[in-house]
């Protein structure tokens, strides 16, 4: 039954609804609610005696006592007085009741948050709008229209640019030394990401207007990612540094005279050549695949660029939709879809692992089930395992969940020939008495991966320097990534396109043999003690840092080459010790992540130069080893490898540590590519594709690009179809026709 609960500040008592409970107070109020009244004192004194109560007291009720006389008014004293229910099931009601009001509100003011922020988006996105055209006066240097000729061939030299005048900020850089970036791709953006602003006056030369992240390329093939998401406006890159952007091809360069020569096919077709002048030249071209001698590869895909991508991504559709025609013959739907990658490394490996992916998790959703039945992926990889690059431990897991995935790892074989419906290689048996056997498979499509080779413009390049460029694969440079062969400090080549050369016996030979002359002595007849010892390798360790982990002991390398133990080193033996230290030094990756690092190297060199070169100037310094002076030597430091083999990845961190998983791993590395994309637009885009292909799958459409020529064809199709439909309607209307 429900009562009242009369508390006076800490003293309180429950009394029956009663008529005659509380007789004497009439300005007390029953309610649902606390109320709190002031009560006088003589009306609180006359409020009767405790007495026992036959309904339970609560837990937070305590026994009234009378307080004590005292003189004076009691004014202040609280009442406080609620309805006390003895129901349970009225405490639930008031629960939910409070739990949906929480849930009302949460759910409201979400709303009111996301209608805010539609709002605010609304009206950003009706500020990027311009009504009216901003045009004004533009000062153009009249070089910059008219560029004077000069040069070996004669040709327009472009030492003023059209931008060149369109702020004062920009103007202040023409007095700046001309910096020239040939690409953009990774070691171009990276240098220019770490370049101070204002150093330089910086002109990139591409035939590509975008940065493209490679790594995550694969995905793009099979609609995982769309293609706008793996590339960036490399005008949006040099903007932070008030850069110009020159759209050609580069063929040559003149050395002496510092001139570039470049190409671009002009509105009409023709070739226009103009030449660019630098004072500093960094070359990152990058490689194209190398073809390995074999016939047909004009029947292959490649995979170095967001058009091949589109092209793959046209092609795999194509033969799917080919195979669902009830003209196909059976052989015929075997042959198309049969998909082919030669080449085991990461580039042919991810892209098996998507093209399973598409064919497993999208393919049997929308196309008829047989296909995923008849559906076939291949590999052919030259090595014993794929992936050889990295740990053997996570090759032969990337072999085993090929394996589990039905994908056919051929190792041990070499392609022979490419023909337009087969591919003819040839296998190795296992074992030491294995023979070769030749065989072919039918194919609808032809993947090739097989490694990195010269552009023809490096090859230029390295038969104009002669002797001082030995290497057929890349151009050689020297630890400060110097180009041999050119004027130093003038000349830099990094990423794909260069290799760094570690010659430390010629180059702590020729050193000693100076050492030796400048003290009259024959260089053959040298001893080094240890001390001198310690002092070579510490030269050693400067120059080549790569050498450093084969220098650590350097007690035992001498004692181990001291042969006939007379506590010193011969020139001989010195010779030996250095050679044996570069036979195990190997060539640096042609990955990302190296032509990133040396891009972060050039823009924290250049940088120091640019400082520099005012005391430079103060003091007429002009030649020598300004790079050694000021910057250390390039170090390559692996941060590790890893690769995505479907639904899973593996990563080699090198030195024996690596790991490999399912989802979570390849969350792992979504997460480091996430990280290493160049802009906020990007990562914001593939973390929009992610939820896109869980939510909606995989884009499963082609894109054929219409040639120029169609289109025009068409163009002339539809509008003398259109002529025609014109002229009979006006025969109908007046019966004359139209002129």
């Amino acid at each position: 039954m429900p009562g009242i609960v009369v508390t006076a500040r800490t003293a309180s008592v429950r009394y029956p609804l009663r008529s005659t409970a509380l007789p004497k107070l009439p300005a007390i109020a029953i309610a649902s609610r606390k109320h709190v009244l002031p009560v006088q004192r003589r009306q609180f004194a006359t409020l009767p005696a405790r007495r026992p109560s036959p309904y339970p007291v609560s837990g937070n009720a305590r026994p009234f006592h009378r307080p004590p006389e005292s003189p004076g008014p009691f004014l202040h004293d609280l009442i406080l007085v609620r309805i006390a229910s003895t129901s349970a099931q009225a405490g639930r009601k008031n629960k939910v009741f409070g739990f949906l009001t929480r849930c009302a509100a949460f759910l409201g003011s979400s709303v009111l948050v996301l209608g805010i922020g539609v709002a605010g988006f609304f009206l950003y996105d009706a500020s990027t709008y311009k009504e009216e055209a901003e045009l004004a006066d533009i000062n153009v240097s009249d070089l910059a229209l008219d560029p004077r000729r000069g040069g070996p061939k004669n040709l327009p030299i472009a030492e003023v640019l059209i931008d060149d005048n369109d702020n004062e900020e920009m103007e202040k850089q023409q007095e700046k030394p001309k910096l020239v970036i040939l690409g953009g791709g990774w070691g171009s953006v990276a240098l220019l990401k770490h370049l101070n602003l204002g150093e330089y006056h910086v002109t990139v030369i591409s035939p590509h207007n975008y940065f493209l992240f490679t790594p995550m390329l694969p995905s793009a093939t099979v609609g995982t990612l769309e293609m706008r998401s793996l590339v960036e406006p490399i005008r949006r890159v040099l903007a932070r540094v008030r850069g110009h952007f020159i759209r050609a091809q580069a063929e040559d360069v003149d050395f002496s005279s510092k001139l570039i020569e470049v190409s671009q096919t002009d509105a009409h077709g023709n070739d226009s050549r103009f030449y660019v002048p630098y004072d500093k030249l960094v070359i990152a071209v990058g490689s194209v695949t190398n073809p390995h001698g074999v016939k047909g590869l004009e029947y292959c895909h490649f995979l170095k660029d967001i058009d091949d991508a589109r092209k793959i991504r046209n092609s795999v559709m194509h033969n799917l939709e080919l195979s669902c025609l009830p003209t196909t013959s059976d052989e015929e739907r075997r042959r198309l879809l049969s998909f082919v990658v030669s080449g085991g490394g990461p580039t042919g490996v991810e892209f098996a692992a998507e093209l399973f992916d598409l064919l497993n998790e999208d393919l049997t959703r929308r196309f008829p089930k047989l296909l995923r039945n008849e559906i076939s992926v291949h590999i052919i990889q030259s090595r014993g395992h794929i992936l050889n690059t990295y740990d053997e431990q996570v090759s032969k897991y990337a072999e085993a969940r090929f394996a589990r995935d039905q994908i056919n790892v051929l190792t041990n074989s070499r392609v022979s020939e490419v023909q337009p419906d087969r591919i003819v290689f040839t296998q190795k048996t296992p074992g030491p008495d294995g023979g070769i056997t030749a065989k072919e498979l039918p194919t609808g499509f032809c993947l090739w991966s097989t490694g990195v080779s010269q552009t023809d413009f490096c090859q230029r390049l390295a038969a104009q320097l002669g002797q001082s460029q030995t290497n057929k694969r890349a151009l050689e440079t020297d630890t400060h990534l110097r180009l041999n062969g050119t004027p130093m400090g003038d000349v830099y080549a990094i990423g794909d396109c260069a290799t760094v050369q570690n010659n430390i016996a010629n180059h702590i030979v020729s050193f000693l043999r100076k050492l030796a002359w400048k003290h009259g002595k024959d260089p053959e007849k040298l001893q080094l003690s240890f001390q001198e010892w310690r002092a070579v390798a510490s030269d050693v360790r400067k120059r080549f840092p790569q050498a450093m982990g084969h220098l650590r002991r350097l007690d035992k390398l001498f004692s181990e080459y001291d042969k006939d133990k007379s506590g010193t080193l011969d020139f001989g033996e010195l010779r030996e010790l250095l050679t044996e230290i570069d036979s195990k030094l190997t060539s640096l990756p042609a990955t990302a992540q190296r032509a990133h690092q040396q891009g972060q190297y050039l823009g924290h060199k250049f940088n120091k130069l640019a400082h520099a070169s005012p005391g430079l100037k103060a003091n007429d310094i002009r030649e020598g080893d300004l790079d050694d002076a000021i910057f250390n030597t390039f170090e390559y430091r692996h941060l590790g490898s890893l690769a995505y083999v479907g639904n899973s990845a593996v990563f080699d961190r090198g030195g024996g540590w690596n790991f490999s998983g399912g989802l979570w791993a390849v969350y792992a590395w979504r997460s480091v590519y996430f990280a290493q994309s160049v802009s906020f637009r990007t990562r914001f885009l593939m973390m929009m594709d992610w939820a896109k292909r869980g939510l909606f799958g995989r884009g499963k459409y082609s894109m054929r690009p219409q040639s120029p020529w169609s289109c025009q064809c068409l163009t002339r199709v539809v509008t003398s179809r259109s002529y025609e439909l014109l002229r009979a309607k006006a025969k109908q209307g007046n019966g004359e026709g139209i002129s």
